[in-house]
């Protein structure tokens, strides 16, 4: 009998709850991989996987999620955290590379509790149309907001960050998207969800285009900056030090 994995996602923000049921092996590490990427993809403050309905049918599966914890690493840097595991599961998950710093809470009710009671760090998020108008929308929104987080030092370098990021849905997704700008630990953080399922990449930049120095420049400019590939489409982000 083919195994099966359910991932049911319970809620999203600010702290995401992704429960699963079933099977864990070969088989279906693919389903738990696509689930968590989707939960992480609305940038909570916290994953919860509720594993009390977990079985690890083969300890070889417990790889997609170590994977998917290395993949989000860089972002979104969400502290996941697995709940009700029984202790045979928590055992084999914690000897599985790259899992051994994952959380473990007994009850998801109680970690729920505590996350939700967590300050929120500060953030905006808001939904542009792929037309040139959202680079200016975008451009005074970081701008006003590296003022009111007292970072108005790097609010020229997040502006220009943010506008090539939004030009290159423009450009190449024609797609709506979500913009969301933050700053956590340090760090002003910023990300483009499109429903473009094609990868960017750094082109050669085409300075006759408002815009048009693509992304090389986003490299060039950021600390670490990747794309996390969605069902629906990806998130292109970047992550910005605001250390002196």
């Amino acid at each position: 009998m083919q195994s099966q994995l359910v991932c049911r996602p319970v809620r999203d923000r600010p702290v995401a709850v992704l429960r699963l049921s079933g099977t864990l092996d070969p088989v279906t590490g693919d389903a738990l991989q696509v689930a968590v990427r989707h939960s992480l993809a609305t940038k909570p403050h916290r994953l919860l996987l509720d594993v009390s309905g977990l079985r690890i049918g083969d300890p070889v599966g417990v790889s997609a999620l170590s994977d998917v914890v290395c993949q989000t690493a860089d972002w979104p840097d969400v502290p996941i955290v697995l709940c009700g595991a029984s202790p045979e599961t928590a055992a084999v998950i914690q000897a599985a590379p790259d899992c051994a710093e994952l959380s473990f809470a007994s009850d998801c009710e109680t970690a729920l509790a505590e996350a939700v009671a967590d300050p929120v760090p500060p953030e905006v998020r808001v939904r542009l149309r792929p037309v040139p108008d959202s680079c200016r929308q975008v451009r005074q929104l970081v701008t006003e907001c590296c003022d009111a987080w007292q970072r108005s030092d790097l609010g020229g370098t997040a502006a220009l960050i943010a506008t090539e990021l939004v030009a290159n849905v423009v450009r190449h997704a024609h797609t709506s998207m979500e913009f969301t700008f933050g700053l956590r630990d340090g760090r002003l953080r910023m990300s483009v969800r499109d429903g473009s399922r094609r990868m960017p990449k750094p082109a050669d930049p085409d300075r006759s285009a408002p815009g048009g120095r693509g992304l090389w420049l986003v490299r060039d400019l950021t600390d670490a900056w990747g794309v996390l590939p969605v069902t629906d489409g990806k998130v292109v982000w970047t992550r910005l030090s605001t250390a002196a």
